[in-house]
């Protein structure tokens, strides 16, 4: 068998742009060399000459060469809350990935700027419900005759105007920790008859309807906007009461049934903890169920010499066992599973984007449009207004 070279062009990360490859390959001016020695003192003389002027904030699942740099750690909703509560900072540097950096947009001062050192950070599983495929969904339900009926609740890991459409038709948004409590009053809305439009992960909408509300897998259909008439006939969309996109997530869906297994019998007596973005034979397998903060906390407050097996990304997996040398702490798949999009916030990109910053010029800056803000304000505080515990995860 012969191949034949294909003359490709080749874009160096963060240089240059490919339209037809991930949104915002573009990031103006040189990047330091990931090899660069120098990378750590500059980007502390940055953030030094900044001040006050700049917050960095780090998700979880970040590098550890960013994470450092975070003047706070968190998941994507508490993030933006955190930036919210520091309306003296002018810039908002996001180390994380788009629709995080849209939330903070959102929940922050018009007079701060939220700075995405890397244009291309996205989130695969936000990007598989897009608005003009969520309008034709409506559509759909409202020529069932169901749509009247219907809720949509969006979780937090979804683009603004993804929010935006909950907040115009009713509905709310949810994290992975108070899904449960989302769901329970999205099912309040139109009596027995109300249906559910759960956007973009099906495992979280899935996991949360069958194993926390007590609905059954019958209760629930996958709308796959890849299908015509999302795969659905009108006589299916009637008798659902969950109509789960389809989307998830490209790491927590990656662990199967046979990661669980295999993990009991190399580690003698080991705890199986996976986050609800799992799949639903994943989790019916696992010990226990919960958000990253969740997840987080649990190891922590874990007696010494426990052993866990953990189903989520994995830079947060390796942070959690060198912060617990007393307990063992494994990822749950042998196979190494970064999240790519988020691994492209490194540290290059963290230092273009702050000596930029130094240097006057705002680079990377995520703007949500008013109307957009508005109507995603409205489905965010409704979920802030959502009774018991606060969101986290």
């Amino acid at each position: 068998m012969t191949t034949t070279p294909v003359d490709l062009p080749l874009l160096t990360l963060g240089r240059g742009r490919d339209p037809q490859s991930e949104r915002g390959v573009d990031c103006p001016g040189d990047l330091p060399a990931a090899s660069d020695p120098g990378l750590v003192e500059r980007a502390r003389a940055a953030k030094a000459a900044l001040g006050d002027r700049v917050f960095v904030l780090g998700h979880h699942y970040q590098r550890d060469e960013v994470i450092q740099f975070a003047d706070v750690t968190g998941d994507s909703f508490k993030l933006a809350r955190e930036a919210a509560a520091r309306p003296a900072a002018e810039y908002i540097v996001f180390c994380g990935v788009h629709f995080m950096a849209e939330s903070a947009d959102i929940l922050t001062a018009d007079h701060q700027k939220v700075v995405l050192p890397d244009l291309a950070a996205g989130c695969s599983m936000a990007d598989m419900a897009r608005i003009a495929q969520v309008e034709d969904a409506w559509d759909a339900l409202e020529r069932a005759g169901v749509a009247a009926t219907t809720v949509p609740v969006t979780y937090m890991n979804s683009s603004a105007d993804i929010k935006a459409f909950c907040g115009r038709h009713g509905g709310t948004v949810c994290t992975s920790s108070n899904a449960e409590v989302a769901l329970d009053w999205a099912f309040d809305q139109h009596g027995p008859d109300t249906k559910v439009l759960f956007l973009p992960d099906q495992h979280l909408g899935r996991n949360t309807a069958v194993l926390q509300l007590g609905l059954s897998l019958e209760d629930c259909v996958v709308w796959d906007p890849l299908r015509a008439h999302g795969g659905l006939t009108p006589e299916q969309l009637a008798d659902a009461r969950m109509i789960l996109w389809k989307g998830h997530c490209s790491v927590h869906g990656r662990f199967s049934p046979d990661c669980v297994d295999e993990v009991r019998e190399r580690v003698p007596g080991v705890t199986v903890l996976v986050h609800p973005e799992c799949t639903h034979e994943v989790v019916t397998k696992a010990d226990l169920v919960g958000s990253t903060e969740f997840i987080i906390t649990t190891i922590a407050a874990a007696p010494a010499g426990s052993a866990w097996a953990v189903g989520t990304e994995l830079n947060l997996v390796q942070r959690l066992a060198t912060e617990h040398p007393d307990k063992t702490v494994v990822f749950l798949d042998r196979t190494v599973c970064y999240c790519a999009t988020m691994n492209r916030i490194d540290l290059p990109h963290l230092v273009w984007a702050l000596e930029s910053l130094v240097a006057g010029q705002e680079v990377n800056v995520i703007e949500v449009d008013p109307e957009t803000e508005h109507f995603a304000q409205v489905a965010l505080q409704q979920m802030l207004d959502l009774p018991g515990r606060s969101p986290r995860g």
